[in-house]
């Protein structure tokens, strides 16, 4: 068929700018990964991991940007930005961005499917129910026992309202009839030595912070959020074990801008898959108590459906307000 025949046959049923981007050859400059935290955070490690090993893999620098603000709307206000046809910006960050932000941000608008697409599930983390020495309890059934024996004495620390710290215990405290009081702090940062120096008796918190505590002594891990237990800590029961279908452990995936060509999505998704097999890539996750997943976009939309439902039932539980 003559070129000028296919471009206007192109033109007459919308495909000419899907036509020009494959012809481009993709990625035709950095990408660019927007992380909505600061930088440290686990959603900010999992993307430069993946970043310097994409960077090999596409030939093109793939940078990171952090831009926190409002759980999210900040992130998602630069993505929508970057001009999401050319396909070169992408968000990297937990499901609570997702799940959460929208239950007490007024401003997180967006939605699924509609404003934001999935593209990839990197990987997968659990945090972890922890006890202070003092309360006497050694295992997740001690704990449930000793809770349900003296409802409303003890504490619990999390790093803020609405963090998934606190929707875990709050999913845990209504499916199995639990009493205790919530203390939030301003991240882990305040809530982990909170827990070391006995200020609360319990804490969520995610391995690494814990890790040296729970060798000294200082604390006790009881229980992981994840669906089952967690290589790094394999002697260490899931909530799942006791309550079926329980999981809120925090998924860092990528997502891109509605708009951005299904060629770059495709591309995006099928290098991370194969970046996250990558020897040297499983070490450092493992490291961080990190379990590399991979998954495409069809598989990561079922797995934020299921969250946004989980978190939005904890949430009304935790009593959460938009503002």
């Amino acid at each position: 068929m003559h070129r000028r025949t296919l471009t206007s046959l192109a033109l007459a049923l919308g495909l000419l700018p899907a036509l020009g981007f494959a012809q481009a050859g993709y990625p035709s400059k950095p990408v660019k990964f927007i992380v909505p935290y600061a930088a440290g955070g686990l959603p900010d490690t999992v993307a430069r991991v993946v970043a310097q090993r994409l960077t090999e893999r596409l030939g093109q620098g793939v940078v990171v940007d952090n831009k926190p603000g409002g759980n999210g709307v900040v992130a998602f206000q630069a993505l929508q930005q970057s001009t999401p046809s050319d396909g070169h910006a992408f968000i990297v960050s937990d499901g609570s961005m997702l799940s959460i932000t929208p239950q007490i941000n007024k401003a997180a608008s967006y939605a699924v499917g509609k404003d934001i697409l999935p593209v990839s599930l990197i990987a997968r983390s659990p945090l972890f129910i922890v006890a202070h020495p003092k309360t006497g309890v050694n295992t997740f059934q001690e704990f449930v026992t000793l809770v349900k024996g003296k409802p409303g004495e003890f504490t619990y620390g999390s790093s803020g309202i609405g963090s998934s710290h606190h929707l875990t215990m709050e999913a845990l405290k209504a499916a199995l009839g639990l009493d205790l009081r919530h203390v939030p702090f301003r991240g882990s940062g305040q809530s982990t030595p909170a827990l070391v120096g006995g200020q609360v008796e319990f804490s969520v918190a995610a391995l690494p912070s814990m890790a040296g505590f729970v060798k000294s002594g200082q604390v006790r891990l009881l229980a992981s959020n994840a669906p089952a237990r967690s290589s790094q800590a394999p002697d260490v029961p899931a909530v799942a074990e006791t309550v079926p279908g329980f999981d809120f452990s925090v998924v860092i995936g990528v997502m891109a801008a509605a708009g951005t060509p299904q060629a770059a999505i495709d591309r995006i998704a099928k290098e991370i898959a194969e970046v996250v097999k990558h020897p040297e890539v499983v070490k450092t996750f493992q490291t961080a108590v990190i379990d590399p997943v991979g998954a495409g976009p069809a598989d990561y939309a079922r797995v934020i459906a299921g969250e946004n439902e989980r978190m939005a039932k904890a949430g009304k539980v935790a009593d959460l307000k938009a503002e």
